[in-house]
């Protein structure tokens, strides 16, 4: 089992009865005096050790684990004999405070795991969490191809980089060469591209392991991951040990698993797959906060990065001048080691910018004296929940105890933005959707009357209703009779929405905090009581504005509610900033420790009922 750096606090949680308390240092380490095993009833680990600095295994089926910890004196050892699964579920607990560039990539080169063992680890979790529906196609052959090559590379010594035989997953719009791309709909399946996205060819090149491509909605046309042809992604934790206790307490003996959580989306799939451990960074797109939702909703790292940064060549488009690929991780330091090695200009896409990109060295922020922070007054609206709003207003009041100065500041022309968004967005969805007409590549009805019936035919057959809706509406804003009255408007509040961003950035503020969703992730049988331009309106509110200004965002998790779900803030930066935003949201995380996901239920308590259910939607290609 690979060694891995625990931040202080990481372990509090875990229950008393997965250890057995011993202090005897493994033979092949310094015998040293320990001190007294200093458990307690509730935290067994609360005030143990003033920096626990790591915690593995002895082997990948041991009994044991091994505690190393030190303090400003001496370093120690402790070592603990394990119940029976305590392994797994130990392993679960802390594989949320792993980052790759310090920890995973440093345990590959040091040879303490291989890349192998790695991918086959990711590709157990995969199986075991299938009833997430969180991949449309698993790529095991390949994924194991590359890690035997990554191997050798790392025996060799010519290790390409962080990303080094570190598995991946993809969400299932961005092209990838020999593996089947659907955007989980009926026109795309079947269809596998020659070539990879500029993307995903950038992380293959580092060596970075590709385990699949993950759920979406059709054509990443929602916010909820429920509407494509695959069937919905359900949320890892709607079977966490934190919301499952909170549920118990109020359902008195009822059905917990009746009524599963959304992920939000539309890259649901991407956050669920990083969220249950199945890959350690997962590649999302962001039209208008599809990154960020499903982020804030599956308690992770969602990263939009500065429009023009990264190619978006390869990802197939929905709104050409909002899309952007998106990042998604279980931290922040492993958001920034991904951009790093993304960002950068394409030949292949105009959009990018042309100035060579830095290398991405994100600084440990430990003054915010001299920072500001804007508290946008717009963003506090009717709908926002109780919990995320006083979240806020916490997290506010952190930089300020902090010595950061905190404003509110104003972006007037916010209440606009839902509205010129939907304009914008289905214009250019009507004008990109007209590639599928099934004569080149995808769908294609057998109706051959006349071409226009085989047009008409294939679309109606190929797109859902959600899709062929956005097709009506946005060619309903071009009619020549109705383009200066919509579209052309639409453009102009876009660019008064942009310039409320330039202004509250010229007047000192250095990034923007506001909620990301306005509330905790929501059970599927209440997200499809609405409809999906009602839920799009709803989830998309504070970040879509992100998108037509083309500014970069991240959302960080901070806490859990009441229910024991995630709920996550957004940063907001300056255009081209990331680095300077990223840092902050490292700051920020560091302060709120975020707890980690406890899924040993997932494979322990449950495990008959998840390996007993159907899920016929989901395809698994290995």
């Amino acid at each position: 089992m690979l060694g891995r750096t625990l931040r202080e606090g990481y372990l509090l949680s875990v229950k008393p009865s997965c250890l057995s308390p011993g202090l005897n240092p493994p033979p092949s380490l310094p015998t040293q005096s320990f001190p007294p095993c200093p458990w307690s009833s509730t935290n067994p680990l609360d005030g143990l050790f003033p920096q626990l600095s790591s915690f593995k295994t002895l082997s990948p089926k041991s009994t044991t684990a091994l505690v190393i910890y030190s303090t400003a004196e001496s370093r120690s050892y402790a070592e603990f004999p394990l119940h029976a699964n305590s392994c797994c579920s130990m392993y679960r607990l802390c594989e949320n405070t792993v980052n790759l560039e310090d920890k995973v990539s440093a345990a590959l080169k040091q040879g303490q795991i291989t890349p192998t063992e790695l991918c086959q680890k990711c590709l157990s979790l995969i199986k075991k969490t299938k009833f997430l529906n969180a991949y449309i196609t698993v790529s095991e052959e390949v994924a194991l191809k590359q890690a035997e090559e990554s191997e050798k590379r790392y025996k060799q010594g010519h290790s390409l980089g962080d990303l080094d035989g570190i598995p991946v997953a993809v969400k299932d719009n961005f092209s990838t060469s020999g593996i089947e791309t659907t955007c989980a709909s009926n026109m795309l399946k079947g269809y596998v591209p020659p070539f990879n996205a500029t993307v995903v060819q950038k992380l293959l090149d580092q060596g970075a392991l590709l385990m699949g491509k993950t759920n979406l909605d059709e054509f990443a046309m929602g916010c909820g991951s429920t509407d494509g042809i695959f069937g919905p992604v359900k949320n890892p934790w709607s079977f966490s040990k934190q919301y499952r206790e909170k549920r118990k307490q109020k359902l008195h003996g009822d059905k917990e698993d009746s009524d599963w959580l959304i992920t939000g989306g539309s890259s649901g799939g991407s956050a669920a797959a990083v969220s249950a451990f199945t890959c350690f960074a997962a590649l999302g797109s962001d039209t208008g906060g599809s990154t960020r939702n499903p982020a804030a909703h599956c308690g992770v790292v969602g990263l939009k990065p500065s429009y023009g940064l990264v190619s978006r060549h390869g990802l197939i488009p929905l709104v050409n001048s909002m899309d952007v690929p998106g990042i998604l991780t279980r931290c922040v330091d492993d958001a920034a080691i991904v951009l790093g090695v993304l960002a950068g200009h394409d030949c292949k896409d105009s959009t990018t910018m042309q100035d060579p990109v830095k290398p991405f060295m994100l600084p440990n922020l430990t003054d915010v004296s001299k920072l500001c922070i804007g508290i946008p007054k717009e963003y506090l609206v009717p709908e926002l929940s109780s919990e995320v709003q006083s979240l806020w207003s916490k997290a506010a009041n952190l930089f300020e105890s902090e010595g950061a100065k905190v404003i509110e500041v104003s972006l007037p022309h916010t209440s606009y933005s839902i509205v010129c968004y939907h304009v914008l967005c289905t214009s250019e969805v009507a004008s990109n959707m007209a590639r599928f007409d099934g004569l080149e590549y995808g769908h294609r009805c057998d109706i051959d009357v006349s071409t226009e019936a085989m047009y008409a035919a294939t679309r109606r057959e190929g797109f859902n209703d959600v899709v062929r809706g956005r097709i009506l509406s946005g060619n309903f804003f071009l009619l020549k009779e109705n383009y200066e009255n919509y579209f052309v408007k639409a453009q102009k509040v876009r660019r008064l929405i942009a310039n409320d961003f330039v202004n509250v950035f010229n007047s000192g503020v250095d990034a923007l905090l506001t909620p990301t969703t306005l509330s905790e992730a929501v059970p599927y049988l209440e997200f499809i009581k609405e409809d999906n331009r009602t839920r799009s309106a709803q989830g998309d509110i504070f970040t879509q504005a992100v998108n037509m200004a083309g500014l970069p965002a991240v959302s960080v998790p901070m806490a859990l509610s009441n229910h024991g779900l995630p709920i996550g803030l957004q940063f907001i930066g300056r255009a081209f900033c990331d680095q300077q935003l990223l840092a902050i949201a490292k700051w920020f995380e560091k302060q709120v420790q975020f707890p980690v996901i406890q899924l040993q239920e997932l494979t322990d308590d449950c495990s008959s009922t998840f390996e007993n259910e159907k899920l016929t939607s989901v395809s698994l290609k290995q």
